[in-house]
């Protein structure tokens, strides 16, 4: 089969450029709604790849049905993709490893950095007509605090590089990193739950896995000092949200500022909405014009590498313990 004779079947989420991608392959490229197990069985049955947006799920009975050679997505994480089943399978999974990891280190010191001198809420007393100083909630000279970093992987390592130096001190927690990587930002490795105990404040970049799900919950928010900023942009799920409501209304933390949410969209009336201690953004600590045309072009050189015969760089691992 040649290149021309393959399709690839691309969802219909804006950030992919399905024109870009048929053009760096050189073959048949469809857009379609992707986001149901069934409607990726309906629209794939004759495409050798798909490319299928964060939140898609792609089970191992629909891959069975089919006959890819690569499942494609434009992420770094790729929960939701039964990556074992793929391999049983035949079936080449690649994600975008290395893409907006300069952007999501921003977003996250942007969330954490304005959280923590109050100026969301400051902003909107502002706008309301209040010209009143009086703080939000407890606010900590950022000089003095401590920032602990939940996953330290080269997302995390670029958000210490630039939280340093406003900050007193960085502790991450990760076991799957190895020394080399914490001595040579100069970031302290601790063990978890000591996080909780020393940091002011605390950035989650973790992947959701077994492992992860719900590990910032009760025990950590009344762990954190009453001037604790929690950020989250890693994934939803790793943050416990039940537990981060009750904390924030108990007091037992300042604030959160989240850019990834258990259920993406959320509901209208999600209870953690409407409050001048929590900013919530729609999952785009990834973007950039950059970061866009980057994310696609990986995805096509991957795709390519799969047809070919070559190993493409974005390969996922099954064995990958962040699996």
């Amino acid at each position: 089969m040649t290149d021309r004779d393959r399709l690839v079947v691309v969802s219909d989420d804006p950030k992919y450029d399905a024109d870009r991608i048929g053009e760096m392959l050189g073959c048949r490229v469809e857009t379609a709604d992707l986001s149901t197990p069934a409607l990726l069985r309906e629209h794939a049955a004759d495409a050798d790849a798909v490319v299928v947006n964060v939140d898609s799920s792609v089970p191992g009975d629909v891959l069975a049905d089919l006959d890819l050679s690569v499942v494609a997505r434009g992420a770094v994480g790729v929960d939701g993709v039964d990556v074992a089943a793929a391999a049983d399978h035949g079936v080449q999974v690649v994600h975008a490893p290395d893409y907006c990891l300069d952007e999501v280190a921003d977003h996250a010191v942007a969330l954490l950095t304005a959280l923590a001198r109050g100026v969301p809420a400051y902003a909107a007393r502002a706008e309301a007509g209040s010209w009143d100083w009086e703080p939000p909630y407890p606010i900590a000279r950022l000089a003095d605090c401590t920032v602990g970093l939940v996953s330290f992987g080269p997302i995390a390592r670029r958000f210490a590089d630039r939280i340093a130096p406003l900050v007193d001190d960085v502790v991450a927690t990760d076991p799957y990193v190895d020394d080399e990587a914490f001595y040579e930002r100069d970031v302290e490795r601790v063990e978890v739950d000591e996080l909780w105990r020393r940091a002011d404040h605390v950035s989650v970049h973790a992947p959701l896995t077994d492992e992860t799900e719900g590990m910032v919950d009760d025990d950590a928010f009344t762990s954190l000092p009453s001037h604790a900023v929690v950020v989250n942009t890693g994934r939803g799920g790793v943050v416990d949200e039940d537990d981060l409501l009750a904390a924030l209304e108990a007091g037992d933390i300042a604030a959160a500022g989240l850019d990834v949410l258990a259920e993406e969209p959320p509901a209208a009336d999600h209870p953690l909405f409407g409050r001048e201690d929590v900013v919530v953004t729609p999952h785009v600590g990834w973007y950039s014009g950059a970061a866009d045309r980057d994310l696609n072009e990986s995805i096509a050189r991957d795709i390519g590498r799969v047809f070919r015969g070559e190993e493409p760089l974005g390969l996922v691992d099954p064995e990958a313990d962040w699996l």
